[in-house]
């Protein structure tokens, strides 16, 4: 059941919160773990909070948007009393002792966390495997990558874990997840939602939903946007996010279609789906042309370099977990060993100069669409799929050189299903709109999901 009519019937008494949460978690035993959806599950504090949540209904509390609605949360992010564990022999029986910023805002506006899901070690790569945890696995096919570091939460939602579940992005790991299971994956604007403390990435990393229709990513978000005092980088202003907010349409709008950005690997099939799914739009009264951005041939080099480079906060633990981390994150830590503050500083100057390239080129469009992903899901043992160009650390530039761009130049983007291929597995399509425009990317994910509806097909689960 969506996030919007469940709140409301929550609120009319006509479903308790306790109800709600003892299904969720009886779908969660049903799954669990061949899903291994999780990294913890929460059923006695999930429960407690319920019977809270329904007092207060029976009282006739004022209620938050969310109340008695269940939510999970990332295992990169701190919730209080709950493990924080990050995919990471290296936090092995770490507490949280405080809610993260968005933690906190979720939780009053009535969410109840019923546990902490899967993330790639540190969030490092887009496969859903750690090792401390596994493989997390594709609920369309066992055995499939589900797009980590946010895997958890992406297969947690095609699942039927509950309506919402809190992701985060630093270079696609929220919209590969989405891309991955067949869920609706939001990037927002950089700001639009507190990270407290802000990544230590250079501004890359972004917070957003991961949910089963528009409208519930949009509610989500709403509750998890604006400004707070632990983020400095966080951003005032509402996005309207309300259903006629959402309802605008895409009439008249002038939309760009990359179906490589000029420098991609893309498999025929994805293709295929994506440029039918940009025919949709002119469909629904907007014109649609397809080009191939200037910039796009500029990107790889700068992820590239900042990857790893961004990866060395992690060699301190090198000494003592290199043996039993991630090999490609060992890989990738130890290809930044050498590096220079003055290069550091130069190539910082060339990304800040391509995302003024990628602002001034949207002046002239109000949307652009890609695929979401260059293939769709491959084994999870693999941190590329064979079909494409191989790399001991670089999965960005084999087969998600669609997301990392739109983190460093920290453009709203969101990953909407778009189709399956003849194996049965989603594809997503990416639309991106200009920085800040959030409600513009809300508002044509949600045309197209009226004109292409997906939320009737369901992974071949129990």
């Amino acid at each position: 059941m969506p996030a919007r009519p469940l709140a409301a019937d929550i609120a009319a008494r006509r479903i308790s919160p306790v109800e709600v949460t003892q299904a969720v978690l009886r779908r969660v035993e049903q799954l669990e773990p061949a899903l291994n959806a999780f990294a913890w599950v929460d059923g006695e504090g999930a429960l407690a909070a319920a019977r809270q949540a329904e007092t207060a209904v029976m009282r006739g509390d004022a209620l938050g948007p969310l109340h008695g609605l269940t939510v999970t949360i990332k295992d990169l992010m701190a919730a209080k009393d709950l493990p924080l564990g990050r995919g990471s022999h290296a936090f092995d029986g770490v507490v949280a002792t405080e809610d993260a910023a968005v933690v906190a805002r979720l939780r009053q506006a009535g969410a109840i966390i019923i546990g902490k899901t899967t993330t790639s070690e540190f969030g490092w790569s887009a496969v859903s495997r750690s090792p401390p945890r596994g493989i997390t696995h594709n609920p369309w096919q066992h055995g499939m990558n589900a797009g980590a570091s946010s895997a958890g939460a992406g297969v947690a939602a095609a699942a039927g874990f509950g309506a919402l579940h809190q992701g985060s992005d630093g270079a696609g790991s929220v919209r590969l997840p989405a891309h991955f299971c067949g869920v609706v994956g939001l990037k927002p604007t950089f700001g639009r939602v507190p990270y407290a403390p802000p990544g230590n990435n250079d501004y890359m990393s972004h917070i957003g939903p991961l949910t089963r229709t528009v409208d519930d990513t949009a509610l989500m978000f709403s509750v998890m946007a604006g400004a707070h005092p632990w983020d400095h980088t966080t951003l005032d202003g509402v996005v309207d996010c309300t259903p006629p907010a959402l309802a605008g349409g895409v009439r008249g709008l002038r939309i760009a279609f990359s179906p490589d950005l000029g420098v991609a690997h893309v498999d025929p099939e994805v293709a295929g789906l994506v440029a039918a799914a940009a025919r949709a739009f002119e469909e629904l009264g907007a014109s649609v042309e397809t080009v191939t951005p200037p910039w796009g041939a500029l990107g790889p080099d700068l992820i590239r370099y900042f990857w790893p480079a961004h990866m060395s906060a992690y060699a301190p633990y090198l000494p003592e977990f290199a043996d039993r981390m991630d090999p490609g994150l060992v890989a990738a830590i130890r290809a930044s060993e050498g590096g220079r503050v003055d290069e550091y500083v130069a190539m910082r100057a060339r990304k800040h100069a391509y995302a003024m390239a990628v602002a001034k080129w949207f002046e002239e469009w109000d949307l652009l669409l890609t695929p979401s992903a260059g293939v769709a899901a491959f084994p999870a043992e693999l941190l590329m799929p064979e079909s494409a160009p191989q790399h001991e650390w670089d999965w960005m530039t084999s087969w998600a050189d669609f997301s990392y761009p739109f983190n460093m130049a920290q453009n709203p983007a969101i990953s909407v299903p778009c189709g399956f291929t003849s194996a049965g597995l989603p594809v997503g399509l990416q639309i991106v709109g200009q920085r800040l425009d959030d409600a513009g990317v809300l508002r044509a994910a949600y045309a197209f999901e009226a004109a292409r509806p997906w939320a009737d097909r369901r992974p071949p689960i129990g």
